[in-house]
């Protein structure tokens, strides 16, 4: 069975960061009513230099979707820079990072997985034809739209997803025909696998 559901901006969540120095909006998380999430995607605007929040036991991937870039610094290690559009970098949630704008503000897309818990796969996407989702038990797919319009063939019972939208689809058994989407533009895939 698979299950589709599409989030309007209207449906997401502004709030500030867990240690207050600044603001994100979360598109989605995993259903299970706890604060302690098994997974959790939102988009951060950034507006000035300073630390991110510390998430124990929590995978972390930063995407630079807009702006002139950031340098992560991420414990002892050497600093990473994320200069080019979907360009980014996984790191854990326990460790002090502090990010530093290179060119003004940005976008950043944020994946976090419970360590243990989820497998996820982060992915950017130009839209040019059809992208097949193929069904896997226990698997989640979130598609952002960051630019354009994407629909799912054969689902007339699911609005087209216009850019700043996502489309949360769940699989609960393998096998079957895939998925197909069409439309135009650029998306952001989140593949979510429950361990």
């Amino acid at each position: 069975m698979t299950t589709l559901r599409l989030l309007r901006a209207s449906d997401y969540r502004r709030m500030a960061w867990k240690n207050g120095g600044g603001i994100t909006t979360e598109i989605a998380r995993d259903a299970n009513g706890n604060e302690a999430f098994d997974w959790r995607i939102s988009i951060a605007e950034i507006a000035q230099d300073g630390d991110f929040s510390i998430f124990p036991d929590v995978d972390r991937e930063l995407m630079l979707l807009d702006g002139g870039g950031v340098e992560l610094l991420i414990g002892s290690d050497e600093p990473v820079a994320l200069t080019r559009r979907y360009q980014k970098h996984v790191f854990p949630g326990e460790a002090p990072v502090s990010c530093r704008l290179l060119d003004g503000p940005t976008r950043d897309f944020n994946l976090m997985v419970r360590r243990g818990r989820c497998a996820a796969e982060l992915l950017a996407r130009p839209i040019v034809g059809a992208q097949l989702l193929f069904p896997a038990a226990a698997t989640t797919w979130l598609v952002h739209v960051v630019h354009g319009h994407v629909r799912v063939n054969a689902r007339t019972d699911v609005p087209r997803a216009e850019a700043g939208e996502t489309l949360v689809i769940e699989f609960t058994q393998s096998g079957g025909s895939p998925l197909v989407l069409n439309g135009a533009g650029e998306l952001v895939l989140v593949k979510l696998t429950a361990l």
